[in-house]
């Protein structure tokens, strides 16, 4: 599946130092170091509606990293799925009568759209689901054999248990919640706890069996159907990248039960740990309440741009937040962008030269990524009257991703 053209990455003089994130398994701060290559794996979307702010500021946030990254000399392999088949999706193109194939592609294509729009990094591999479902066949068959897996009727669950007790995860290793509030984010969030036969309630899906008007793949000996959730970002990142990757990313609303499974299915067919470091976003609000697809309560990135909104304002809007809080979108946070991006214009034609900021603007984004800072150095360059000095549009362009022309 393609992803988008690159954006224009200046070089810059030098290297960055290697960036610290915060880990939610060890509720710190950690050095994102790569082993060699510096894999990433951010969760992708699935396309049943467009491009809103919320997505627009997790995938802004792991542009940064990957920018951290490049600066530091690390070659970076960024992997993003696209969960092109699942319930949402085929939900939403019933209640259309749009075929759930014609539904997504259109989505994904308007996400590349605004990906381009923003500046942001593509990944090196962007996956359909859809496209690795033989992969996810050979893995639930393997966990299976292991007795990591079992049936329930067509379908296939995860043991969480028998899986704990032969490979390094644990229950709870990466979101540290307990049990009660497992259980409820489970059946808020895509799990069936209260589905009779299985083991234990928090076990995921991992392969669902054939169900009449629901598009389906054979399964050879799983019987037709098609794969649950958190394998799927599994059997991707098992396939494209080293084991354990260096950073696993998404949105904070990925913790659980996506993330923590995803984890427990790698270990358990893999031996290892999924991955080094854990690393989730905040949440973006719009009228008080979490911006969501359900809700309805969107803005969207091509209705921004649409209506003549520089992309770049949007970009400095959302960097403006740090990528792990929870913040509110209001017409005052895009002011602010369009009025930061009108200032920031007319600085860059001065001519007397100002203070080197590339080092400075290297270090505050290399603690944990921290956009809002780093702006904050710019602002106050702005306000010096002095001009840009010397390599600090090229830094700002390479670092934050935007261009001041």
């Amino acid at each position: 599946m393609r992803s988008w053209a690159r954006p224009e990455i200046p070089r810059l003089a030098g290297h960055g130092p290697v960036p610290r994130v915060w880990d939610t398994p060890s509720g710190g701060l950690v050095e994102a170091r790569p082993l060699a290559v510096a894999n990433l794996y951010v969760c992708g979307i699935t396309p049943y509606d467009a491009t809103h702010l919320g997505h627009a500021a997790t995938y802004l946030a792991y542009d940064t990293l990957v920018r951290l990254w490049l600066d530091a000399g690390y070659d970076v392999t960024y992997v993003q799925n696209v969960t092109d088949v699942d319930d949402p999706l085929l939900e939403r193109a019933a209640a259309t009568g749009v075929d759930w194939r014609e539904l997504a592609a259109g989505q994904v294509d308007l996400f590349r759209s605004d990906m381009r729009a923003l500046a942001v990094i593509p990944p090196d591999h962007y996956v359909a689901v859809t496209e690795v479902v033989p992969a996810i066949v050979e893995s639930v068959v393997r966990l299976l054999g292991t007795g990591a897996a079992y049936r329930v009727g067509p379908d296939v669950y995860f043991d969480g248990a028998a899986a704990a007790a032969a490979s390094p995860w644990h229950l709870g290793q990466e979101s540290r919640l307990d049990r009660e509030t497992m259980l409820a984010l489970s059946a808020e969030r895509g799990g069936d706890p209260a589905t009779p036969g299985k083991r234990d309630p928090l076990d995921p899906v991992l392969w669902r069996g054939e169900r009449a008007g629901e598009p389906s793949w054979p399964g050879g000996p799983l019987g037709p159907g098609r794969p649950g959730w958190h394998i799927e970002c599994s059997v991707i990142a098992q396939e494209l990248m080293d084991i354990p990757m260096t950073v696993q990313g998404g949105g904070h609303d990925l913790v659980f039960p996506h993330h923590e499974y995803s984890a427990g299915h790698t270990a358990a067919l893999t031996g290892r740990d999924h991955a080094a470091v854990y690393a989730h976003a905040g949440l973006v609000a719009y009228r008080g309440e979490k911006m969501s697809k359900s809700l309805g309560n969107l803005v969207l990135v091509s209705e921004l741009t649409g209506a003549g909104v520089d992309p770049r304002a949007v970009r400095l809007a959302v960097l403006a937040q740090h990528y792990r809080s929870d913040w509110e979108w209001t017409s005052a946070v895009l002011d602010a962008g369009l009025a930061r991006l009108r200032s920031w214009t007319e600085w860059s034609r001065r001519t007397v030269r100002g203070t080197p900021l590339t080092a400075d603007l290297r270090a505050a984004l290399s603690r944990d990524l921290d956009t809002p800072a780093a702006i904050a150095l710019v602002d106050a360059a702005v306000l010096s009257g002095g001009g840009p000095a010397e390599g600090d549009l090229a830094a700002i362009h390479a670092l934050l991703g935007v261009e001041i022309r």
